[in-house]
């Protein structure tokens, strides 16, 4: 494949989620990252929005404020770097984590597969220093996360749509029986 070596501080992760859902209803919840602490609280602690960016969505730029189930958090600035469409978006890390990540959306009969192709590098000195001996726990760590992604994706879909309960829908995020 050419290029130069990864380095132990280097990770690419390639996700893909199944949700019932349309491209335009997955697209109108992940291209907003000023929502992602209301509906993906596991993982975004806060985000503050430093550039409104575009109508196209290109130019904005968040402050993020992550965690995963590992001790430690990441801060970091997500920028959107192509227009935010049906199709995906690209966005760009800076701080904690410096690199690219892709999302894409495809329709699949009632669902959407959502594919998050994530290429970082990490700059956070405790990431930093461990990652030669700690790089399968961090990117658990990241499984981990993506993990609760999907399922709070699939829970704000079916709290957006038309007549949804949303009594009925905590009751489910809890695990509660009806």
């Amino acid at each position: 494949m050419g290029g130069k070596p990864a380095s132990s501080t280097d990770y690419e992760f390639l996700t893909v989620w199944r949700v019932a859902g349309t491209p335009r209803e997955v697209v109108d919840i992940l291209g907003d990252a000023g929502t992602l602490p209301r509906w993906w609280p596991s993982v975004y602690l806060a985000v503050d929005q430093l550039d409104p960016g575009h109508p196209d969505g290109t130019g904005k730029v968040f402050l993020l404020h992550t965690k995963g189930w590992l001790p430690y958090t990441l801060t970091w600035q997500l920028a959107v770097t192509s227009p935010v469409t049906e199709h995906g978006f690209t966005i760009s890390a800076r701080g904690d984590l410096n690199g690219a990540g892709r999302w894409t959306f495809e329709q699949d009969g009632p669902e959407t597969v959502v594919t998050y192709d994530w290429r970082v590098s990490a700059a956070k000195p405790l990431l930093r220093r461990l990652s030669w001996l700690l790089k399968p726990a961090f990117a658990a760590n990241h499984r981990w996360a993506m993990a609760r992604g999907q399922e709070s994706l699939a829970l704000e879909l079916r709290r957006r749509r038309p007549g949804a309960d949303p009594a009925r829908i905590r009751r489910a995020e809890c695990g509660s029986a009806d």
